[in-house]
């Protein structure tokens, strides 16, 4: 028989892995043939996220130019690098357009069309549209994968999961929040994708509280507003009279910062330089733990703030003094190699700010990674309208800040914080707080998504309700408040949990993964599904690989930034996809040979 491989999820990644296939299969795999199902409702490349059906209105939240799915000489792989265009590039868009989703998804569905044509022959691809629901067979022996509706399960010799998204059953808080909805008429949206979400129950002109302010709340705007009918004419919001009043807060209580507006030019930093292989390399050994583990604790294991956030720090800083001094060194007092000399040397933080105040006159230019993380710490404002005003003030600030060249050390902190994420890749899971980080400094909103909140927020459509919001369920209606607006509140018969449902096995609502978890695939002390890190083979509760089982994909802790990178920065999902295929294609040789004999 001929060998049998099924990738359960056929989005973004399950297409970055067939192109790897195609890459590496000339050189790994000579059998006589080889079948391939795709498994997944959507059509294959675009996936559930980046599907053909959603509103034209939502929009990428990168530039074209920074978007692709294919590799390039900085991926370090075994793999042969396999150039391609980008988004732009295929599209034919100027390079800072920020696409709709429904273009991403058909660049995605050309990227697999191509992946397909690049097989070698005899290798053939098969698209079932249906669910996977489990995954049955010893851990030696062929695999069988059920499928919805299907009363035969597909014979598989090996199985990837290359699952994106997915739902996830309420946790305790939300579902207090929702029984209090359902028992008193109200509204309750919880987390989750924001193009799936019914928002027909949140009605015109009435109060709706919102509880993130990442893209999924962006998002929610863009649907709520121009989704029903309004309109921008310049700086102004002109409403079509359907939209309610959203009073959004969070726990930073402001906007991701906007998506930088200008090109690098002039020499890079070299990356990585304080947060490197040796530095991984050199953390202690695993088991690893959350900061609240245990283990963690007790110093038995890897401790994210106290053995990885100094290094991760050190390298960011890096990166802003290398853009600042070098770029603009006038605003400095201090060459840049004696700078970087003793920065190299200092023994602790203390000893780095030091430097950084002699050398770096204006507080402005000095990089606070703590302040940037916690923008309204402290500040209280005496009414709620004037943190309105304040609030805007901070919105323009950044979007002024982060179109402005004079400030590139900005866009040298961005390429610290990609070069960082793909070493962190290697460690497993590190937690939810870097990368809601992350996304807050590097994967915010474009700057006209930012400047329509601002004209939404004048039309008195979008009310800032502050830092460390709280949301409590009484007297019927749901109350908002925060520390940052002493004294004010606001209540409301609807509350919009802006957020994707946390990705962790012990809540998912995807039944093969549920699976997994009941049948003792080992999870972190996070929920996610662990893996091996050379080339995502699944592992069991004692720590053994699968031989036959692999994941990639967030829910795993070897997730990445994303399925699609920006060209030319390393790309940690495409050197994960490489390795996966280098190592099933290796599998499914040996086991056509063995046939064979």
């Amino acid at each position: 028989m001929r060998p049998q491989l099924v990738i359960v999820g056929a989005g973004p990644r399950g297409t970055g892995l067939l192109e790897r296939i195609a890459a590496n299969a000339p050189e790994l795999y000579a059998g006589s043939g080889l079948d391939i199902h795709l498994v997944d409702p959507h059509p294959p490349g675009g996936g559930r996220i980046w599907r053909a059906a959603q509103s034209p209105l939502l929009w990428m939240n990168s530039h074209a130019e920074d978007v692709t799915m294919f590799t390039d000489e900085t991926v370090q792989m075994a793999g042969p690098v396999r150039e391609g265009p980008t988004l732009h590039e295929w599209a034919g868009l100027d390079g800072d357009t920020f696409a709709d989703r429904q273009l991403q998804g058909r660049y995605l569905r050309w990227v697999y069309e191509q992946a397909v044509a690049e097989l070698p022959p005899g290798v053939t691809v098969h698209h079932h549209p249906r669910r996977a629901l489990r995954i049955s067979g010893p851990s030696e022996g062929r695999q069988q994968v059920w499928l919805e509706g299907r009363p035969r399960p597909l014979l598989a010799d090996l199985v990837v999961l290359a699952l994106g998204h997915l739902d996830s059953e309420l946790d305790a808080e939300q579902e207090e929040l929702a029984a209090y909805a359902g028992e008193n008429g109200l509204v309750h949206l919880p987390p989750d994708f924001t193009a799936d979400s019914d928002l027909s129950p949140l009605k015109a002109g009435e109060p709706v509280l919102v509880r993130g302010f990442g893209l999924a709340f962006v998002d929610l705007v863009v649907l709520l507003t121009e989704g029903r009918g309004g309109r921008y004419e310049g700086d102004t919001y002109v409403p079509s009279g359907n939209e309610p009043v959203l009073y959004v807060g969070s726990r930073r209580g402001v906007p991701y910062h906007s998506k930088i507006g200008y090109e690098w030019t002039g020499p890079r930093p070299g990356l990585p330089r304080f947060f490197g292989p040796p530095e991984v390399e050199a953390l202690p050994d695993r088991p690893w733990g959350s900061a609240r583990s245990s283990e963690a604790e007790s110093g038995g294991g890897v401790d994210f703030r106290r053995d990885v956030w100094p290094l991760v720090e050190k390298e960011l800083g890096f990166a802003h003094y290398h853009r600042l001094f070098t770029a603009h060194a006038e605003r400095t007092a201090m060459a840049w190699a004696d700078f970087e000399e003793r920065y190299a040397a200092a023994a602790d933080p203390a000893e780095t700010r030091a430097l950084v105040a002699a050398a770096v006159p204006d507080p402005a230019d000095r990089l606070d990674l703590a302040a940037l993380d916690h923008p309204l710490d402290g500040m209280r404002y005496a009414s709620h309208e004037e943190f309105q005003e304040g609030m805007r003030s901070y919105v323009e600030a950044d979007l002024n800040r982060r179109h402005d060249p004079e400030h590139s050390a900005d866009l040298g902190v961005f390429l610290g914080l990609l070069s960082v994420y793909g070493q962190l890749v290697q460690l497993g899971d590190i937690g939810p707080w870097w990368h809601g980080f992350f996304s807050y400094l590097a994967s915010g909103p474009p700057g006209p998504r930012l400047r329509q909140l601002l004209a939404l927020s004048r039309s008195g459509l979008l009310r800032f309700v502050g830092a460390d919001m709280t949301v409590t369920a009484e007297d019927g209606v749901f109350r908002a408040a925060s520390p940052t607006v002493p004294g004010f509140s606001v209540t409301a018969r609807a509350l919009v949990e802006a957020r994707l449902p946390a990705p962790t096995l012990g809540r998912t609502r995807d039944t093969l993964l549920r699976e997994l978890h009941a049948d003792g695939a080992a999870e972190t002390p996070d929920g996610l599904l662990r893996v091996d890190p050379a080339d995502g083979r699944i592992l069991d509760g004692a720590g053994r690989p699968s031989p036959r089982r692999f994941a990639l994909g967030p829910f795993t802790d070897g997730r990445t930034s994303g399925a699609f990178t920006r060209p030319r920065t390393g790309g940690p999902a495409f050197r994960q996809n490489d390795a996966t295929a280098r190592a099933a294609l290796r599998f499914l040789a040996e086991l056509a040979l063995r046939a064979a004999a």
